[in-house]
């Protein structure tokens, strides 16, 4: 579900990636870090000074998992929560203080920010995906219309003379962040192919990364995450990627229905090689390619991550389930979703709460029980990473009413730290270093 970045330290994404933009983007697997001090949830975004030991440290109570933070932390809380909001799930406010708390002042978020008191600067590692994930997340949880602003606008300032994304500013676009930052875009109410550069939209630059009719056939369709020397070579994962940034989705697709089975339609050749098919095409494409590649590997697609050897991708064949059921293709998104129910189980535990949001993501998206899957309840697992949700409900059409309890529930902790703090004062003692760090 979705992660993506430049080429050193990011964020590993929750299953095999190949390369830094997956695994931004689909970093979904290292945990959190950062000194809280009382009742607080620290902000974080990119590491100006990476916790020297992320794991020795106390790590807060806003944050998700228990692997350091310091390339995935914004990444996996805001999967975590965009996951337990959309199957109803009220997360707690100090998870959702925590993530709001990363963003720097321009609006950009980062993976992590070991000190959120400390302003953003020059060294702060500012990253699309992560800020990308963030802008769904706090889009969908409502309450937080500021935040989201400054978040698309810094995106805005970012994007690519082709009209993409990269994962980190100044560097070419690439697929994976292209396709995030179109999610982003969507959840926060806009219309991606109204975000142009020049006269290049996101959906153009999406496009260019399709091997398109000239390609060899078995290889049509598919995207690549980025030129290479000039070339593009078919990747699965940026293909998962496109094939849902084409339609212009995000992480959080709702099912069609069960009677809803679109065909997959192969890339069209006719009127030549050179033809260009638009975003909506491009993404039909790019699911039949992923179909042909689950049918050719058991249901599964393999890791494109070199080096890995011929093993499953679990959190790409998730994506893979997410971009089919964004598609409608209901038929071809259930087989790989029957082989994630016999085989994500160890995947997930060892790589934590994004993990759990992809497959809660991708059940969801699917029509499938992610609290019934494959004998397991993925949501109190992905619950169980975190901070205790504030409460269950079904999801909301007014996302004010949520950031309304929210702010209910903040007060309600601050009055009794109002309590607390005159009785000390009574007593003589001295409460000090009392600052709220608003804790992916």
């Amino acid at each position: 579900m979705a992660t993506t970045a430049p080429q050193a330290p990011l964020a590993p994404r929750a299953s095999t990636a190949p390369t830094r933009a997956v695994l931004a983007r689909r970093a979904a697997a290292a945990l959190a870090t950062a000194a809280v001090l009382c009742a607080a949830g620290a902000p974080v975004a990119a590491a100006d000074a990476p916790a020297p030991n992320a794991q020795a440290s106390k790590l807060p109570d806003g944050l998700y998992g228990t692997k350091d933070p310091q390339y995935d932390g914004v990444w996996r809380q805001s999967l975590a929560l965009l996951a337990q909001r959309t199957v109803g799930v009220r997360p707690s406010v100090a998870g959702v203080d925590w993530l709001a708390g990363q963003q720097c002042s321009d609006g950009a978020f980062a993976a992590f920010r070991a000190d959120p008191g400390k302003a953003c600067d020059d060294k702060t590692m500012r990253d699309t995906n992560q800020t990308g994930a963030a802008v769904q997340a706090l889009a969908t949880l409502g309450g937080h219309d500021g935040a989201v602003q400054k978040a698309v606008n810094w995106l805005k300032s970012v994007q690519n003379d082709d009209g993409g994304w990269p994962s980190m500013s100044g560097t070419p676009s690439d697929a994976n962040s292209t396709s995030v930052v179109i999610g982003a875009l969507k959840a926060a109410g806009l219309k991606p192919e109204s975000v142009k550069k020049g006269d290049k939209s996101p959906y153009d630059a999406l496009v260019s990364f399709q091997l398109g009719c000239d390609a060899k056939e078995g290889e049509r369709g598919a995207f690549a995450f980025q030129p290479k020397d000039g070339k593009l070579a078919p990747n699965a994962d940026a293909t998962a990627a496109a094939a849902l940034g084409g339609l212009g989705q995000g992480f959080r697709v709702d099912p069609a229905g069960k009677d809803v089975n679109e065909p997959v339609t192969p890339l069209k050749c006719e009127g030549g090689a050179d033809r260009k098919p638009d975003a909506k095409q491009a993404a039909e494409g790019g699911a039949a390619y992923l179909v042909a590649q689950l049918d050719a590997n058991d249901q599964h697609l393999k890791s494109a991550m070199p080096g890995a050897g011929d093993q499953p991708d679990v959190g790409n064949t998730a994506d893979a389930v997410l971009a089919l059921a964004a598609g409608s293709h209901g038929d071809a998104a259930q087989k790989p979703l029957k082989w994630l129910e016999k085989n994500s189980a160890n995947w997930a535990k060892e790589a934590g709460p994004a993990a759990y949001a992809q497959l809660v993501l991708a059940a969801h998206a699917a029509g499938a029980d992610p609290r019934h899957f494959g004998g397991a309840d993925l949501v109190a697992q992905l619950n169980a990473t975190g901070p205790k949700p504030a409460g269950s409900s079904a999801p909301s059409a007014a996302p004010e009413k949520d950031a309304q309890d929210q702010d209910e529930q903040g007060a309600g902790v601050w009055w009794v730290f109002g309590i607390v703090f005159v009785a000390c004062v009574g007593v003589g003692f001295l409460i000090s270093g009392r600052k709220k760090k608003n804790d992916l």
